[in-house]
This record gives C-alpha cells, sequence and structure tokens, in this order.
C-alpha cells in the first residue's frame, strides 16, 4: 500500500474520543425496526465496569480513561469477532494466531487485562487470562474498555485495565446468515421479551469457517468453528427486590500449526504445516444475583455468586497431545449509599474466590493433581459527582493463602473548566498474581513451572483533556500515562538444559504513552469514530515484544436519509513490533522484527423491506500480507455477504 495513503490514516487517526460522544442506542435499528436495548445516550449512558456500584456512574462522571463501543457501532462495521472493534480503541494491541487471541493495554501483558462477559470474569485460571477470540459480537451487545489500573476494584489481573462485554436486555426477534470466502458460514439469532416487571432473552451464534494456510509457504488451512449460546433475565419480585441471572457456553474447536523443532531443518523455529493437529476448547459461564433497594432507593444491597468452567484440550498425530482444566468459584457482596441530593456515594464490598486448576495431559510425565487458591477481597470506594467537580477514591485488601496480603488504591479528579472543556487525572495500584500454569506447568523438555514466584505489582499515573467542539457534535480528547511495573515474571532459559522457566525480573518494567481520540457526526448522513495510540515499553531498556509504538484506526459512516441503506469504511493500522523466534538450536530466544502493516474493511448495507436487509463485507480489502506472531501468516482478504431479519 501508499505511503500517502499511510500517512492519511495515521493522520485521520487522531482520534476516538473518551469518553466515546455515544449515540442513542435506543429507537430505529439498522433496518427500521425499534428493537429496545439498554444502552443510553452519553450524558445518562453508565459505566457498568467502573465502579462496584454499577448503577450510579454516569460516563460523563468518570475520572479515568473509557471507552464505550456502541451496540450501533458494532453494527455498522459488522464486526463478528470482539477481538476485531476491540482494534478501534486507543492503547489497545491485539495479536492473533489460530487458537489463541491476546490483547494488551497500555503494554501490559495479555494477563494483566480483566475480562468481564455479563458481570463474569471469564479468563482460564489454567493460563491466567482470557482467550478473546472466542468471544463472538452477539445481536445488540455493547463493549466498554477502562485503561489503566483497576484492581483497587476488582484485584488480580486488572493491572492494565478491565474489557466489560455485555450482551444486553434485548426485545424482539432477530437473526443474521451470512457466507463468503473461505467457506465461511456465519449465523446468529437472538429473541427476547418483556413484561412489566420482567425481561429475558435467548442467543445463539456459529462462526465456521475453513480458513487458509497461517505458515509461510503453507498450504494447510487452518479453520475454525465456533459456537456460543447464551441467556439472561430479571425479574422485579418486588418493587425493592430484583432477581437476575445470566449463563453462557462457548464451544471453539479447529486447526492449529507447530514450530519446526528439527534443528536440521532450514524452517528451524519457524512455524510450519502440521497435519493432525487441532484443538477443543469448551467453556461453561453463569452468573445468579440478587438486588435489594431500600431508604427510597438510596441504599443497595447486592449479592451474587458466579462460576467459570473452562476446559482445553489439543490434539496430535497420536491423539490428546496437552490438557487442562480450570475453574473459578466466585461470590461477592456489595452495598453502596447514595446521599440523596449531595452527589456523594459510598460503595463497599466484599469478594470470596477459589481458583483451582488440574493438568490432565495424559502421558505419566507431569503432575495431574488438582491446586487451588483462595483470596478474599475488602473493597471501599467513594464518589462525589458536582456539576463541574468529580472525584472517585477507592482501596482494596486482598488476603491471599498462597500470597502476601496486598492492599491496592485508585484517585482520581476531573473538573469542567468550561461547558466544552474537562480535565481529569488519576493515579492508582494494580497487583497480578501468578498463574497456575506459571506456578506449577510442565512441558516434558521445554517448561518448568516455578512456585517461587512473586506478585507483579504496578503504579501508574495519567492526565488528560477532553475538548467538545461545534455544539458538542465532536468529541477531542487527549491522554498522558505513565506506568511501572515490578517483579514482572518473564521467562528464563538457565544453562545447561536451557528448558524455559518463569522468575520475577529484578529490573523495572516501563509503559507511557499518548492517547489522542475523536469521534463525532458531519451533518445528518456522516459520522466517525478515530483512534491513535503512542507507546514506549521498555524492560530494563529494551523494547517490549508485541507492543507497536504506533497504532492507528479510523471509521467512517454513511447513511442514506431514513436509513434505507449504510456503507462503513474502517481503516486499521498497527506499527512495526519486537518479537521473539526461537530460531537458535538453545532454544534461547532471538529477537526479530515484525512489520508494519494497515488492514482497510468496507461494508454496506440496504434496507429491502421493513425488517429485512442485506449486507456484505470485505475485509483485509487490499489482501495486506503481515504477521501478528513471528512466522504465523494472519489471513488476506474475505469477502463475505447475508441477509438479517428483525421483528
Amino acid at each position: 500500500m501508499n505511503k500517502t495513503l499511510l500517512c492519511g490514516a495515521a493522520v485521520a487517526a487522531l482520534c476516538w474520543a473518551v469518553p466515546v460522544l455515544a449515540q442513542d442506542d435506543a429507537g430505529e435499528d439498522s433496518i427500521g425496526q425499534n428493537i429496545i436495548y439498554e444502552d443510553r445516550d452519553y450524558h445518562d449512558a453508565i459505566l457498568v465496569s467502573a465502579s462496584r456500584d454499577d448503577n450510579t456512574l454516569l460516563l460523563s462522571d468518570y475520572t479515568g480513561s473509557a471507552t464505550r463501543i456502541s451496540r450501533d457501532q458494532i453494527e455498522q462495521r459488522q464486526v463478528r469477532d470482539i477481538a476485531d472493534v476491540l482494534r478501534d480503541v486507543p492503547g489497545v494491541a491485539v495479536s492473533s494466531i489460530a487458537g489463541q487471541t491476546q490483547i494488551r493495554l497500555r503494554g501490559s501483558e495479555a494477563n494483566h487485562v480483566l475480562v468481564l462477559v455479563d458481570g463474569i470474569e471469564v479468563s482460564d485460571p489454567f493460563a491466567g487470562e482470557f482467550d478473546i477470540g472466542t468471544l463472538q459480537a452477539e445481536i445488540g451487545s455493547s463493549v466498554e474498555v477502562l485503561r489503566g489500573p483497576q484492581s483497587a476494584l476488582y484485584g488480580s489481573d486488572a493491572i492494565g485495565g478491565v474489557v466489560a462485554y455485555r450482551s444486553g436486555t434485548f426485545d424482539g426477534y432477530s437473526a443474521r446468515l451470512e457466507g463468503g470466502s473461505n467457506s465461511t458460514i456465519n449465523g446468529s439469532a437472538r429473541i427476547g421479551t418483556s413484561g412489566n416487571t420482567w425481561d429475558a432473552s435467548l442467543s445463539a451464534t456459529v462462526v465456521s469457517t475453513d480458513g487458509e494456510p497461517n505458515a509461510r509457504d503453507g498450504v494447510r488451512d487452518i479453520g475454525r468453528d465456533s459456537y456460543t449460546v447464551s441467556g439472561n433475565a430479571s425479574v422485579n419480585v418486588t418493587d425493592s427486590l430484583e432477581l437476575r441471572a445470566a449463563g453462557r457456553f462457548i464451544r471453539t474447536e479447529g486447526e492449529f500449526n507447530d514450530s519446526d523443532f528439527n534443528p536440521t531443518n532450514p524452517t528451524f523455529g519457524f512455524i510450519i504445516d502440521s497435519p493432525d493437529t487441532s484443538y477443543e476448547n469448551d467453556a461453561i459461564y453463569a452468573l445468579v444475583g440478587a438486588q435489594l433497594t431500600t431508604l427510597n432507593g438510596s441504599w443497595t444491597h447486592d449479592l451474587s455468586a458466579q462460576i467459570s468452567d473452562i476446559t482445553r484440550d489439543t490434539f496430535g498425530a497420536f491423539g490428546p497431545s496437552n490438557s487442562s482444566e480450570g475453574d473459578r468459584l466466585k461470590a461477592s457482596y456489595v452495598t453502596a449509599y447514595n446521599f440523596g441530593d449531595s452527589d456523594h456515594a459510598i460503595t463497599f464490598a466484599a469478594d470470596w474466590e477459589r481458583e483451582r486448576f488440574q493438568n490432565t495431559t495424559p502421558g505419566g510425565f507431569a503432575f495431574n493433581g488438582r491446586r487451588q487458591i483462595e483470596n478474599v477481597g475488602i473493597v471501599g470506594e467513594y464518589r462525589y459527582g458536582g456539576e463541574r467537580f468529580d472525584f472517585s477514591a477507592a482501596v482494596r485488601h486482598d488476603i491471599n493463602d498462597l500470597f502476601a496480603d496486598e492492599t491496592t488504591f485508585s484517585i482520581g479528579a476531573g473538573y469542567a473548566v468550561t461547558d466544552t472543556t474537562r480535565v481529569r487525572a488519576s493515579a492508582g495500584t494494580g497487583i497480578k498474581n501468578p498463574g497456575f500454569f506459571e506456578l506449577f506447568g510442565f512441558v516434558d523438555g521445554s517448561f518448568i513451572g516455578n512456585e517461587d514466584l512473586t506478585p507483579e505489582q504496578s503504579t501508574s499515573w495519567e492526565i488528560g483533556i477532553d475538548q467538545g467542539l461545534f455544539d458538542g457534535a465532536v468529541q477531542l480528547s487527549l491522554t498522558y500515562f505513565d506506568a511501572e511495573l515490578d517483579d514482572e515474571i518473564f521467562t528464563t532459559f538457565p544453562a545447561p538444559a536451557f528448558i524455559a522457566t518463569p522468575a520475577n525480573a529484578v529490573t523495572e518494567s516501563k509503559q507511557k504513552g499518548v492517547e489522542v481520540a475523536l469521534s463525532g457526526q458531519i451533518g445528518p448522513q456522516w459520522s466517525f469514530n478515530t483512534a491513535y495510540a503512542y507507546l514506549d515499553a521498555e524492560e530494563n531498556g529494551v523494547e517490549e515484544v508485541r507492543r507497536p509504538e504506533s497504532i492507528a484506526s479510523a471509521a467512517l459512516t454513511w447513511t442514506v436519509p431514513g436509513d434505507a441503506a449504510s456503507a462503513t469504511l474502517v481503516l486499521r493500522h498497527n506499527g512495526a513490533a519486537q518479537d521473539l523466534a526461537f530460531t537458535d538450536p538453545s532454544f534461547v530466544p532471538v529477537r526479530v522484527t515484525l512489520d508494519d502493516y494497515t488492514l482497510v474493511n468496507l461494508n454496506a448495507r440496504v434496507r429491502l423491506t421493513e425488517g429485512v436487509g442485506l449486507f456484505a463485507r470485505a475485509e483485509n480489502l487490499f489482501d495486506e500480507r503481515y504477521e501478528q506472531v513471528f512466522s504465523f501468516v494472519s489471513q488476506g482478504r474475505t469477502v463475505i455477504a447475508g441477509i438479517e431479519v428483525r421483528f
């Protein structure tokens, strides 16, 4: 692609405002039906994940950095994998290969990002992170992204921030079916209903493709099938008591390729076609809760319990090769009091969590017993939301049965200098406990866990300004952040065996950067969202891997009057990044550079009749050949078309 286009994309991507200028998500959808969602317009939108009291914090009052991706934006970009739209969020780096998609916020590690799906923690206790590639976009869904440490609210796993996916409430029926390149067939359906005191919905999503080769000069297609079934419901038993439930089952299966481990081959250390290698992942998530409101709505009590159960299996030419099981049981009590018209609110929360892990790899060479860790977290939070000044502070104390107790905090303030200009600043600390695999994992001849690991600890701060332009039609945002990570867990290769094992670094890992964002409306037919982030992430003066220095995106949507048709153009640019390659016979990694790349997506839709529409899209329009991870070739151009109905 010519450099003029690349420069244009980067300039256009000085963008996506934080807070986002969200559209009103209730009302007419893309093909004219009045489908009801829980999303609200910008000033009334609630950031569910930014406070332990998920009913009171408005997006416009938040003192940190947040991006809200509305259901309209997900539909306009025809998003199928949530990981794709996260590329449009400032400070988010995505790296994807078959069977594992990682996200990094502001240069953090992939396992430093807490992912919530309908309020459920979904990370795999085995790996300590969530494979975001298994999360498919359901009809009516939305996403929140909080950047910066959130351990004061959520404890371990939230050093880099929080990604909160919400399937939302839904009333009506909607379905879509599409097909195209690489024998791709995707489908999704959702049905919902409600009464005066209750609502319920059920959703099913299928993503299936034969794929294409992902090894350099490879010929083996790497396919994938993903199935998601989810549901949620709530009922007001009385005017003051609400019960709720949510559940989700995800099954993902597909092929993958291995590295060439033969040092006599010229492709040693590279990804090569590996016949008969495949994986199967099953995950079950569930949550039940009850909320009691007293004192005329000023005092709420919320009790919930949730479970996550994840099984991962990989297969080779001779049968099962690696298997693991992880589960999490969590109970939470949250009580919040809002002081009427005084704009003050306090929240207290208590969490009990038990995580268990078992290595079920066959062969008898690894410990197959079950390990477990229990943790109790106590949270106190205070918020003030005035007409011009906002303030928040939170502190959390974690009592862990394996690691030393830890206390984390966060504090932030925002001030509206004028009706269109707001300045904000925040600071906080975070922790990340070692995962089961880092502590106890074992892979014969290549990896040994380290039971002496200690938690990673982070301190960060940020300052920002949000500026409304053109009577609020456009929002501009600029944020500078600075973070420092101590006791970072990294992989060592000690002589003479050079078998990989994790350890805590004695040096500091530093991340700092700038996020610029712009979004808004150009007349009645045009809207845009753009984002740019510059990152300087180093460990002991050496650039961290898979953290591009520059990431940019731009999305431009045109809508025909009356919403009879629309089209969206999306540009996503990743700068060059460092990675590790195991191309030396000692298995000690060498550093390589991943080239920069720019992806262009174009889609359109047209309404045929009331409630029926056609759509089509081209992804990676110019067939860019690129690698997100060393020697894994990413997908080329794909073209998809389909039909959608809504009643």
